[in-house]
């Protein structure tokens, strides 16, 4: 039975009641002005202590812009993907960890200057009136805050509070942290404005700002910071955006201190600018080292050429050749000169071949044209080898070593080196051929020498080699005047469209007092939830229209909720409203048994779902108002596993019906007088081991054949029917069944099992009767009777759970406050 009721019970799932939402919402008043009052205070809190944030940004363009030294097919710029490959280039360089490096170093920003505010320590920047010059290659006491403190004579106080033994520094050289040992508590030390601080964990020289002055015992915090914690930080912060992919990047930064971004920004560009020009020049600056080292090379050799020369000349007293000399001396030079050309390709490709196959880096190639080499497919082949690895290591500082990127670039480098290898093979063979031909006419020419006078012969070779020297020489010279004037007229490809600026920009955060809205709506959310919540897992009834519109079985009364620690109350206060129901049910029982045409004796029984819902209660009043009419009435307590009635009669309940059943007491003997009129008890008397065989013997058909012959209404309360089958068996002896239900107490599943019994005809005559009714009751808990007594859902074998009377304890303080 008790298994039957619980899976009919689990079968109603929870409807949402519009109106009893709105009604408990409206009961709730109490938590919406203290969570609004909440929300108010916390924002307020917030409000106070929160520094504004800004946004700042600046724009820039990404030029193509060509170094006009070389052709168009030996650029030094090589652009491997045109103006957007390079826009996505510039982006990655700005996301690296390396440029923020850059950036954070040159700006200092690893030292804050910190005013203490109301709340907090504001970050003040070039606001405050001090700076530190910190000695080069000594350590910093990071994250811990170095109070500053004017004094009068251009004197200040130092001082810092260590709370533990050791602290942590960092060389902002070296970058390398360190942990030291510091004494404990407060450290205080007194300096004049540009005196050199040198502690184990401050080293520096404070100083004033320009045109600042000191205010007596004003303060100030210098604090450091860890780098790499400051260049994360800053990286983070900027954000990129590259509108419609186009040549322009948008950069923008969010910060407390405007001052910063506007610094921070700028030369973020100016970093980046300076890198991109570097790395533009970097072919045309390995040219001009390259040719730095052949000027000195070759200056060497002019000098002593030129010595040697004047030496010969003054010893041997010659100073001019034939005109014959001269004639081959020109043509000589002529093919010296060449020949000269020939082996620096020579050279060069050699130098190339072997660079190509030792080298992992081609960034530091000089340029092809000033060793001379003009063969188009070897100098396109270098500039694209060279575009390539300048590439890869761009990528190298933000780029992990094992990405798909560094595979493909890999790829094309090799495959460039094989055909470059194979056209220095194949141009070398032609310098070869070139090289055999000017020797023979070389040697031709060194023929004729040799018919002249020794002394002429050795001027002329002398002469000859300095010629040689000093055509080599000013052919380099050339060209390094020319590598430097196209070094600098070079520009970079970043081109700044707007500087950061700070024009009057506004705080990003909420306007502080729009905040007030979003506490008032935080504020109204939680009891809004909660009461939907509730209510639509609310599964319980509220109303007796929820009752009619749950079961066809007729209503048969509604009966107030009760105040009294006693169950008695239409005895105690008869022209209560609850009295009134009840006699309102005892009306609509009479007109029962009228229209039944029931005469004599009748019999109503009393039952309901589960403990808790008033089935005693009403027992004890139906019977009493019986009474009160002038009739002879009697309260039968057959709930034989928990009597009750006994308490609220002031009687015993040492014999009852238990007793009468079992054979050791007559009727008479178990009878009790009440202390109202007309109004008789049989009590249940000791508890039996077998309830439901002692209902059903013959005995108690005896009991009720006597009851019926000296009495004008039988009462009996019985076990509840959702628990028990008991009730059940006493239905033969009932006239009428009432089945109570309760207001906020009885579950809507709870009617399934009555309705269903009802429907199959296996309890007829039957009614309900609504208690607990409060017209103005909030849903919830906290209607509790004097009676008190409740059934548990575990073994009935146990009895019926004595919740006793409600005590008002915080918890059901709470639950007050819900209900």
């Amino acid at each position: 039975m008790e298994e039957e009721f619980e899976i009919s019970e689990s079968q109603s799932l929870p409807s949402f009641d519009v109106k009893a939402f709105l009604i408990r919402v409206l009961s709730y008043w109490k938590l919406f002005v203290l969570f609004i009052g909440l929300g108010i205070f916390i924002v307020y809190q917030q409000n106070i202590r929160k520094q504004q944030s800004y946004r700042l940004g600046t724009q820039i363009s990404v030029e193509e812009e060509s170094n006009p030294l070389f052709t168009s097919t030996t650029s030094l710029t090589f652009n491997w993907g045109g103006v957007t490959g390079k826009v996505q280039t510039i982006m990655t360089s700005l996301r690296s960890r390396s440029i923020h490096e850059k950036v954070v170093d040159n700006l200092e920003f690893y030292i804050t200057y910190l005013k203490q505010a109301r709340f907090r320590k504001d970050d003040i920047y070039k606001a405050s009136p001090i700076r530190i010059n910190l000695s080069p290659n000594t350590s910093q006491l990071i994250n811990h805050p170095v109070k500053i403190t004017f004094l009068e004579d251009n004197k200040y106080l130092l001082s810092l509070n260590f709370e533990s033994n050791l602290a942590k520094t960092q060389n902002y050289d070296s970058k390398k942290t360190a942990n030291i040992d510091v004494p404990l508590g407060e450290f205080k030390e007194q300096y004049t404005l540009g005196d050199t601080i040198s502690l184990p964990y401050i080293n520096g020289v404070i100083y004033l700002a320009e045109d600042r002055k000191p205010v007596v015992n004003d303060e100030y915090f210098i604090q450091f910071s860890d780098f790499d914690a400051v260049v994360a930080k800053y990286r983070n912060k900027l954000v990129i955006d590259n509108p419609r992919s186009s040549p322009t990047l948008n950069l923008s930064m969010v910060d407390v201190n405007k001052g910063k971004i506007v610094d921070y920004l700028n030369e973020t560009v100016s970093v980046l600018s300076n890198d991109q020009l570097n790395r533009k020049n970097q072919f045309v600056t390995n040219t001009i080292a390259f040719i730095d080292s052949q000027l000195d090379r070759v200056k060497t050799q002019l000098t002593l050429n030129a010595d040697s020369l004047n030496n010969y000349k003054q010893k041997n007293r010659i100073f001019d050749l034939t005109n014959e000399s001269v004639a081959i001396n020109a043509k000589l030079s002529s093919l010296e000169t060449s020949k000269d050309e020939v082996n620096r390709k020579l050279a060069y490709y050699s130098s190339l071949e072997n660079y190509l196959k030792t080298s992992n880096s081609f960034t530091e190639v000089p340029a092809p044209s000033i060793s001379g080499i003009d063969e188009g497919n070897i100098l396109s082949n270098i500039a694209k080898i060279n575009a390539l690895s300048v590439q890869k290591s761009k990528y190298g500082a933000t780029v992990r070593k094992d990405a798909t990127i560094f595979s493909d670039l890999n790829r094309e480098i090799e495959g460039l080196k094989l055909v470059l290898l194979e056209n220095i093979n194949s141009a070398r063979g032609e310098l070869k051929r070139e090289q055999q031909s000017l020797n023979n006419k070389i040697a031709i020419e060194d023929g004729k020498i040799r018919k002249l006078p020794k002394a002429q012969q050795k001027l002329f070779d002398i002469e000859r080699q300095y010629a040689l020297s000093e055509k080599t020489y000013n052919v380099f010279l050339a060209k390094r005047g020319e590598a430097d004037i196209i070094k600098s007229a070079s520009v970079s490809d970043i081109v700044v469209i707007d500087p950061a600026k700070d024009t009057g920009a506004t705080p990003i955060d909420l306007r502080l007092s729009s905040r007030y809205l979003f506490a008032v709506i935080g504020g109204i959310l939680p009891p809004l939830i909660l009461a939907f919540l509730l209510t639509f897992l609310d599964n319980k009834l509220h109303n007796p229209q929820v009752l009619e519109g749950l079961s066809n079985i007729p209503l048969l009364g509604v009966v107030g909720k009760n105040s009294l620690e006693n169950n008695l109350v239409v005895h105690l206060r008869p022209k209560s409203t609850i009295a009134e129901g009840f006699r309102s049910i005892r009306s609509s029982l009479q007109y029962f048994y009228k229209k039944h045409n029931l005469e004599g004796s009748k019999t109503v029984m009393v039952t309901s779902s589960v403990s808790g819902e008033g089935k005693t209660f009403c027992s004890i009043n139906i019977a009493t108002v019986f009474a009160m009419s002038g009739k002879k009435a009697i309260l039968v307590g057959l709930d034989l596993r928990k009597p009750k009635i006994f308490g609220d009669f002031e009687i015993k309940n040492e014999i009852g019906v238990v007793n009468y059943l079992i054979g050791q007491k007559s009727i008479d003997e178990v009878i009790q007088v009440t202390k109202v009129e007309n109004l008789d008890v049989i009590t249940s008397g000791p508890i039996p081991p077998n309830p439901s065989e002692l209902l059903m013997n013959d005995n108690m058909d005896e009991m009720m054949d006597y009851l019926k012959q000296n009495y004008d209404y039988i009462v009996l309360d019985t076990p509840p029917i959702g628990l028990v089958a008991d009730a059940l068996e006493l239905t033969e002896y009932a006239d009428a069944t009432v089945y109570v239900v309760r207001q906020d107490y009885t579950k809507k599943g709870m009617l399934n099992l009555i309705n269903t019994k009802y429907s199959k005809g296996e309890i007829e005559n039957l009614s309900f009767v609504y208690n607990g009714y409060n017209q103005k009751g909030k849903y919830g808990y906290g209607y509790g009777y004097g009676y008190g007594y409740g059934y548990g859902y575990g073994s009935y074998g146990n009895g019926y759970n004595d919740d006793g009377p409600a005590k008002k304890t915080i918890i059901n303080r709470i639950k007050s406050f819900f209900s």
